[in-house]
């Protein structure tokens, strides 16, 4: 199952235009903005699909029933690129657990890379539901990786993957190695370079976020 924003047409589209505009990525506080508010999106509509329960609460004029979330989800993100988009769910998901995983690029002298992940910190994802955000999915291969190694260590109920901009081919990188995932994704980009960055894109969104890192 996927979910693709942009193919309807919502005030989102204007976040990600901002996010993608070369003369606006120059001010790294409102990069940062959009893509909190797109996490706020994704949230709202990841939790039209969760179970709820009647619960009644007490007004000062009498009593409301009104549908509660059954569970709060955990909420991870891959550092550092994904922390903007992922305090966007945290808005929304606020009494959420969170997770984070260091994963990076080990890239060669040929321009041939590996992910390594160096430390997962998270807490027991036993029978809970999972979010996990990375704004670029571009091989998808350390969305896979990240996965499959929370996969090893917990029984995790369901796995929601959320992406802001996504290459065709690393959605199908995800699609077949982790069927189970539920993508909830921005916009789709058709082209990968040599060096597997998405185009059109939007550029490097840790650097454009936090700053160009050495």
């Amino acid at each position: 199952m996927h979910f693709i924003l942009n193919e309807i047409n919502s005030v989102a589209n204007h976040f990600l235009a901002e996010l993608r505009d070369a003369q606006i990525q120059q001010d790294s506080m409102r990069f940062r903005k959009n893509m909190e508010r797109l996490g706020e999106i994704f949230a709202y509509e990841i939790s039209k699909g969760f179970k709820y329960v009647d619960t009644e609460f007490e007004t000062s004029l009498g009593t409301a029933m009104i549908p509660i979330m059954k569970e709060q989800p955990v909420l991870a993100t891959i550092l550092r690129a994904g922390l903007p988009l992922h305090r966007g769910l945290l808005n929304y998901f606020d009494k959420a657990d969170s997770a984070f995983i260091s994963a990076y690029r080990k890239t060669s002298k040929s321009h041939h890379f590996t992910i390594e992940i160096e430390y997962v910190s998270s807490p027991s994802l036993n029978d809970k539901i999972l979010i996990i955000a990375d704004p670029m999915i571009a091989t998808g291969e350390s969305m896979v990786l990240c996965c499959k190694e929370l996969i090893q260590q917990y029984r995790i109920k369901e796995l929601h993957i959320v992406g802001v901009i996504a290459s065709k081919l690393g959605l199908e990188h995800i699609k077949a190695n982790l069927p189970q995932a539920r993508l909830w994704i921005g916009a789709i980009d058709e082209e990968l370079t040599t060096r597997s960055y998405i185009v059109p894109g939007l550029g490097d969104a840790g650097d454009l976020a936090f700053g160009i890192k050495e």
